[in-house]
């Protein structure tokens, strides 16, 4: 009896850890590490994708009536490129327009270190690689080209490369990939202004308190059509492959990237992303390349 006793034990024991071993195996393939779908994202809020941008949120990149509390245009229109691409990524995640809840961040509190109140921020915010050591970043929705818009009849309005702005005082936003421009690849005589927000800098343009201001390119656009009377975009600075785009801003190890990446993908494979930059940009393409 004692003998059939140990033997059956075995038997038992020998089973449980097959079945044991069995569901370690299975579970990261059913798990929700692996899994997009709309219940496992990792979110602020359960069931509302929530989206940071800033305030103003100005065109081409936002669009529709302003409705407080956001100013100039309304983030929540589904006008504009970062509007509509904001939303066709949702609708990739399975939110509905409804299901979408844009909360304003201001532009560097997007990627400073810390938790965060949004799920991703869309901002024009350029990858660097000082900024990805505290935030994550997506895969690029717009690859950037910089430039220059000047006052018409002033003297740098006749510059046709990069080493005649040497000579000038030029402006943009704080903690911008502009203002790193200015410095790194224009190395004006003059030190260059900084300001803390883009309104700033477009004042300062106007009023002549600066000769040239450097934006990203569809930006500039919009500047020399509505904000500042009597400019004109100078030109644009070349690209090189790989290099300068926009990405989404999420906290750093926030497993909603890589869904956001895959929404993304498929957004791109489908002719989409380039739809949509058809759309609400391409009146703000085109402009000499300073060399």
């Amino acid at each position: 009896m004692k003998a059939f006793g140990a033997a059956a034990l075995a038997i038992v024991l020998v089973a449980l850890a097959a079945a044991c071993g069995s569901t370690k195996k299975s579970a990261p393939a059913g798990g929700s590490q692996s899994s997009c779908a709309k219940g496992s994202l990792n979110l602020v809020s359960a069931g509302t994708l929530t989206v940071g941008t800033d305030n103003p949120a100005f065109p081409p990149w936002f669009g529709g009536t302003p409705k407080s509390p956001w100013k100039v245009s309304d983030p929540r229109s589904g006008q504009g490129f970062e509007s509509a691409v904001a939303y066709a990524v949702a609708k990739q995640l399975g939110f509905s327009k409804s299901e979408v809840e844009w909360k304003h961040v201001p532009f560097s509190n997007s990627y400073a270190p810390g938790p965060k109140s949004f799920d991703f921020d869309i901002n024009e915010i350029s990858f660097t690689a000082a900024r990805a050591k505290v935030v994550s970043f997506s895969d690029s929705y717009y690859d950037v080209n910089q430039s220059v818009v000047v006052n018409k009849g002033t003297p740098i309005a006749s510059v046709t490369n990069v080493a005649g702005l040497k000579p000038y005082e030029l402006g943009a936003q704080l903690g911008t990939t502009s203002y790193q421009l200015i410095q790194n690849t224009i190395n004006p005589s003059k030190k260059p202004s900084v300001f803390p927000t883009n309104t700033g800098a477009v004042q300062a343009l106007k009023n002549k308190q600066i000769d040239g201001l450097v934006v990203d390119l569809p930006t500039a656009f919009y500047v020399t059509a509505v904000q500042v009377p009597n400019s004109k975009v100078l030109g644009q600075f070349p690209t090189t492959p790989g290099g300068e785009h926009f990405g989404m801003v999420f906290e750093k190890g926030n497993s909603l990237v890589r869904c956001v990446n895959n929404a993304l993908t498929k957004l791109r494979d489908r002719g989409t992303l380039k739809q949509l930059q058809q759309k609400w940009l391409a009146k703000a393409t085109g402009a000499p390349t300073l060399k």
